[in-house]
This record gives C-alpha cells, structure tokens and sequence, in this order.
C-alpha cells in the first residue's frame, strides 16, 4: 500500500549546519557562531565556519538532491545573515544566496519548504536581551516580512520555528546549546513566551505580504510516549503521558503547543509553573493561535509506557541491550505511529514529520561507497508504522528525513553523520550512501515498497 497521491517526500536540514561561509559577504554573527567558538563548548572546538561550504556549492547539493529523488527540501534561512544587525539594515548578497538557491531547486524539480528560524539568533539582538526582550516578536516579524518580500513569490510553503524545546530549553535552561545560558524558570518561561508570540506574528506577516497563497507550519519537538502493549489502558496512559506536564521541565509538548493551537496555556502545566509565569498582555493568546496549515513533527524517539497499579502513566525502562544509534537514542519505530496519531487528535491539524532519521558511524568503504544497512533498516521501520498512522485516519501530508547530508551536530560538532550522503569534511566530497538510493526507490513507490 503507498501513501496518498499528494503526499510529499523529503529531506532537511538546518542553515548553521551546513552553509559555512560564517562572516562571508556581510553575514552577522549569531549565537551559534559566538558559542561554537567558545573552548569546549562543542565536542573537539568544532565550529560552523565552514560546515559543509553549501554556500558555495549548492548546486552540487541540489543536483545530489535529484540523484536521490527528493521532490522537496526543507531548509532555514540564516537570519543574521540577511539582517545582520537583526533588525534595519538588508543585506542584499544574504538574500541573493536564497534567490539563487531557491531558484535552483525550482529548476530540478524541488519544491522548497522554507524554516525561518532553525536557531542561529542574531547576537547583535542577543545582546539586547534575545528572546528575554519584549521587542523580540517585532524583530522576528520584521525579519519575516523581508523574506517573505523576496521569495514568497516562489516559495509556498513555509515553518515559523524549529524545535523550541531545544532552543528555549537547551539554549536558555541548561546552557548546552546556544546562547548558552542557564536561566531561573521564569525567564525561561518569558523567553518561551516571546518566543510563541513571534510565530504568531510571523503567521501574521506571512498571511498579509505573501505573493501568493501559501501553507504555514510550525515544527516543534514531537515528544513521543507510545503504550508497551496495545491494550485501552496503556494506549490512554501513552497518551496522557504525551500530552501531560508534572514537573517544571521545558522537555514537554503542551506548553509550546496547546497555544498555538488551541489559544491557552494547559491547565496542568499553569498550575505547575504558577511561580514562576510569564507576563501575558491582553491580546496576546490570539496573536499566537493563528490558523496554521500543518504540523511539523521532529520525531526520532519515543517512551515506553503502561498504566499503572494507581491509574497513572508508568514509565517503563529500557531493556538490557535495547537498539539504538551512535548518539545512543532508542530506535522505536512505534513512536512514528502514536505520535502523529496522538497529535492529530489532539489538535486536528494535518501532520507532516519534519525531521526523523538517524546517526550511525559512517564511513567511505574500500569500493568507494557508503553501506548503511542500520540506516535503511531505521527508516524502513519507521516508514511502515507512519503509513500504519496513515492508513488508521491520520491526515500525513510528508516526511522530511533529517538530514540530507552529514553537517555540524550542534553541540556534537562533526562526530555524528545522520545523512543520507556522507561528507568528508576534509575536501567536502560527497558520496550518496546506500539509505540515499534506498530511499529513492521509496519515492519512486510513493511508498509501496516498503
């Protein structure tokens, strides 16, 4: 059985990762370019300086993009790199890039589906207080609004954010991430809440000054449980856990998209977070709860769970020798079921998986191609339980595999390759492995081999 006709099948990943060009052609700084250059900050002082260099060869990639079938790509745009100061003044040759790239994948038959932030924060409005300052959504509108005059007459399909868990939490919470800082919880929450505001104004922006018609997600962190077996009770334990908030964590769902959605904060997590709440002006709610098309979901693993003796979701441990990748994160391919499933009946909009794949130890073999069976096996199991998902009502509109290519793992640096082609980060070849033309041939079956 394939996937609908209309369904979209991809690739992503992110403009840090990949482009380099770090302080090339007017770029500003971001706080990954300040943080990534701190001693010890990423695994071996690696940096994005050069990453895989896409800026200068872009047309490599998306012509390796066609090898492998792609009919569309999700990319960021780099924000400080068009606005290098955040605000004000253009920068017309960061522009340019994504006129030319953009225009690249339309001409080999790629649709573009556009991320206007994937974590690179300007440090110049880093400086004034980030995503603490109360001005930050009109940066971010004003931000969209440049981008959305220059390619919104070709690009149609677009994503506010990328993965506010990481970036509010990782970034702001625990400081492992960029911009680094540890923060008390309500400045974290305040950030959080600058930040849902700012998707809301770009949906905003977006819905007034597009060219044309155009379809608008957003792609948070879907944080997944899935029931043990598939008995009622452990299926409403599964999903009473996924949608639940029972400690101060930003590791969570609801908080970043019950707002969104549904134009309140959940009950749960106000009560759990009372201390320490954000200020919340008249107005601001429906600011963020603007209509959007879809739902991206990055979603690469998921928890176990059961209901317990007392009636409450009990997590279960991972077996002895349980599967799992190079970044030790378990391959359960029934969270690629239970999330867009549970996630649609929550908030009834269309899902698209945004990222799902998988690190692996990678390497260039004596044939001169790259075997990554553990891979193909990955996205194989993942992609029958989506279609499961499909096939039980879910309303799927694509996956994104993350990432087209090995880049700069954030804090990992260049220690882990999730790829579906393999760069050797010494002279930047590029070599499509196994999963890439297995993947292929899953495109060319919309699905139906699997």
């Amino acid at each position: 059985m394939s996937f609908n006709s209309n369904f979209v099948w991809g690739a992503a990943t992110a403009a840090y990762q990949i482009e380099g060009a770090a302080s090339e052609d007017g770029k500003g700084l971001s706080v990954w370019d300040m943080c990534a250059h701190i001693p010890s900050f990423v695994k071996g002082n690696h940096t994005g300086d050069h990453a895989c260099n896409h800026y200068y060869r872009y047309k490599e990639d998306v012509q390796l993009m066609k090898e492998i079938g792609l009919q569309a790509y999700r990319l960021s745009i780099s924000w400080p790199r068009v606005l290098p100061d955040g605000t004000g003044r253009i920068n017309e040759k960061g522009l340019d890039f994504y006129d030319r790239l953009i225009d690249e994948l339309l001409e080999n038959g790629i649709t573009p589906y556009v991320t206007l932030f994937h974590w690179d924060y300007p440090h110049e409005l880093f400086k004034k207080g980030g995503w603490l300052n109360p001005d930050s959504s009109d940066w971010f509108a004003e931000y969209t609004r440049v981008i959305a005059d220059r390619l919104s007459d070709r690009v149609t399909n677009w994503f506010t954010q990328n993965e506010p868990q990481c970036y509010i939490g990782l970034g702001h919470s625990n400081g492992t991430h960029a911009p680094g800082l540890k923060l008390g919880q309500a400045e974290v929450l305040q950030a959080t809440h600058n930040s849902l505001l700012a998707h809301g104004k770009a949906v905003q922006t977006l819905r007034q000054y597009s060219k044309q018609p155009c379809q608008i997600g957003y792609a948070p962190v879907g944080i997944t449980s899935f029931p043990e077996t598939e008995t009622p009770e452990n299926i409403e334990a599964a999903r009473r856990h996924t949608f639940s908030i029972t400690e101060p964590t930003f590791w969570m769902n609801t908080w970043y998209m019950d707002p969104v959605f549904l134009g309140h904060y959940p009950e749960d997590g106000l009560k759990v977070f009372e201390p320490w709440l954000p200020t919340i002006k008249p107005g601001d709610m429906e600011t963020i709860n603007q209509p959007l098309d879809f739902l991206g979901l990055n979603i690469y693993h998921g928890t176990p769970v059961k209901m317990g003796a007392d009636s409450k979701p009990q997590l279960i441990g991972n077996h002895d020798g349980y599967p799992q990748t190079s970044m030790r994160w378990t391959v359960t391919p029934e969270s690629l079921y239970w999330g867009p499933k549970f996630f649609y009946e929550r908030y009834g909009a269309p899902i698209v998986i945004t990222e799902n794949g998988m690190a692996n130890l990678d390497w260039v073999n004596l044939d001169k191609q790259v075997h990554d069976p553990q891979r193909i096996d990955y996205m194989h199991r993942y992609l029958q339980e989506y279609r499961r998902a499909a096939t039980d009502g879910v309303d799927v509109k694509g996956y994104f595999y993350w990432s087209f290519m090995d880049n700069f793992e954030w804090a990992e640096g260049y220690n882990e390759r999730f790829g579906l082609v393999h760069t050797d980060y010494r002279d930047g070849k590029r070599t499509i492995k196994d999963s890439g033309y297995w993947y292929r041939s899953v495109i060319q079956s919309n699905g139906e081999s699997l």
